[in-house]
């Protein structure tokens, strides 16, 4: 996996991993709250044969650096533009998996001439009244986050994935878990992801009408791709998305959680294919 070190700014010197595949029209693929680039490893394969795919680790994730730092949204979107400069893409459409979803639309907000299309997979965006599960709230709280993290082992990880598919699969859920296991679970890997948690809340409550005042004169085109079991985003947070965004549709799947790149991968990539490379975006 190559990497590359971000220029400029507060993110000045991060090294950020990625996978890239393809030539074409620029697409970035942006993993939720502890996820990582090979994730969409299923995705990235589709979408290359029609398009120059880029799927990076977000710092705090995966093989990218883990700052000690705020890691809010607009942390997240100077790394995403940071990115996009160092490795030459201009312009490029966003796929957003669940809190990818929240930098994706953050980017687009503040950055429009960069973005063609949004695709939010199982997102969830900063100003529709999105309450995370008493579990993510606890995690929030200073000291009872921290030992959970400390008690927190594989076979604990494995349990909690599982719970966010509708019908779960061995094999997707140990990818998910076993994918540089040790990188990923260490201290300053749990640090980032508590960081995460707390610091995007100011986002999602804080700034949240602010959020919402700003989407509706987004005049990009929006496809979201939700599955109506989705456990943690759920289904009623993708229907008050569809309504803030002035160009947004939605897909809807049955008998699918939280991970619908993988539950229902032919169907979603066929989605994504349509939406960002069969035709140009309208601007």
């Amino acid at each position: 996996m190559p990497e590359v070190r971000l220029e400029g700014g507060p993110v000045d010197g991060l090294a950020v991993h990625y996978v890239r595949q393809g030539r074409g029209p620029s697409i970035v693929l942006l993993h939720g709250l502890g996820g990582f680039a090979e994730s969409w490893r299923g995705t990235l394969d589709a979408l290359a044969k029609r398009a120059d795919v880029l799927a990076l680790d977000l710092p705090g994730f995966g093989l990218s650096a883990k700052p000690r730092t705020r890691y809010d949204l607009d942390f997240f979107t100077r790394v995403l533009h940071g990115f996009l400069d160092v490795t030459g893409v201009g312009q490029a459409s966003l796929v957003g998996h669940s809190l990818g979803g929240a930098v994706a639309v953050a980017y687009a907000l503040t950055r429009p001439a960069r973005v063609d299309r949004l695709a939010l997979v199982s997102a969830v965006v900063p100003g529709f009244d999105f309450r995370p599960s008493w579990l993510y709230r606890m995690a929030t709280i200073r000291g009872l986050g921290e030992i959970g993290a400390l008690c927190a082992a594989r076979p604990l990880y494995r349990a909690a994935l599982a719970r966010c598919f509708h019908a779960p699969v061995a094999r997707e859920v140990d990818a998910l878990v076993d994918w540089s296991y040790a990188e990923r679970t260490a201290w300053d890997a749990k640090a980032a992801y508590l960081a995460t948690l707390r610091h995007v809340r100011a986002d999602f409550e804080g700034r949240a009408a602010a959020y919402r005042r700003v989407a509706g004169t987004l005049g990009l085109p929006v496809l979201l791709v939700h599955g109506r079991q989705d456990p943690v985003v759920p289904a009623v947070h993708c229907a008050n998305v569809s309504k803030g965004f002035p160009r947004a549709s939605v897909r809807w799947l049955d008998a699918c959680g939280h991970f619908p790149q993988l539950e229902h991968a032919d169907t979603v990539n066929r989605w994504l294919e349509d939406f960002l490379v069969a035709r140009p975006a309208p601007r």
